[in-house]
């Protein structure tokens, strides 16, 4: 058993992940393709020569594989995507097999800033407070979207009523122009 760190890097997709597997005390690296199949992935990790620390960046995979793969006792980490400097040189040929090998690198190295992995209940919180964000920011657009396409038409959308106060409806010059009722009809105009 090798006293030595083997650090590996992990290219991680929706359906893939491509592994470097880097031993800086031999300097042999070992490459290996998975399917999105965190079991294959630990195994292989634990028949490497041990200890063995995995990095993949943060990103919008999440934190599902890091968490997979430290219930089956393989050393995970995220690195924050935002902190790690690539070489000039090595922007334009990007490939996976080159960003597994790179985090590898950039993990024996030591200058990985690794991201806090929350529990479940906290990314399920932070997940649907993101999503409560992203309803409000699209009912916005759809308003704004909306309303210049009733403009476009000759119809004006005001939120407001003649006191001021919101509306909770749809003008009546909306729907007149939608055709669901006549302006001269006192009982449709009621339902409004």
């Amino acid at each position: 058993m090798n006293n030595a760190t083997t650090f590996v890097g992990l290219d991680v997709h929706a359906r893939s992940i491509k592994a470097c597997a880097f031993a800086p005390a031999t300097g042999e690296v070992e490459r290996k393709s998975f399917g999105y199949e965190p079991g294959e992935v630990a195994s292989w990790i634990k028949g490497l020569a041990q200890p063995a620390k995995c990095v993949y960046e943060s990103g919008v995979t999440g934190f599902h594989l890091c968490r997979e793969l430290r219930a089956m006792g393989a050393d995970c980490a995220i690195g924050a995507v935002s902190k790690m400097h690539r070489p000039a040189a090595d922007r334009g040929r990007k490939t996976d097999r080159r960003d597994a090998h790179f985090l590898a690198v950039q993990l024996a190295l030591g200058v990985v800033a690794e991201v806090h992995v929350p529990d479940p209940e906290c990314e399920g919180a932070r997940d649907l407070t993101r999503a409560l964000a992203d309803a409000r920011d699209d009912a916005v657009r759809a308003k704004q979207r909306l309303s210049k396409f009733l403009l476009r038409h000759g119809h004006v959308y005001d939120e407001r009523n003649a006191a001021g106060q919101r509306r909770s409806r749809w003008t009546r010059d909306f729907w007149a122009w939608v055709g669901r009722i006549d302006l001269g009809d006192a009982s449709a105009t009621a339902t409004l």
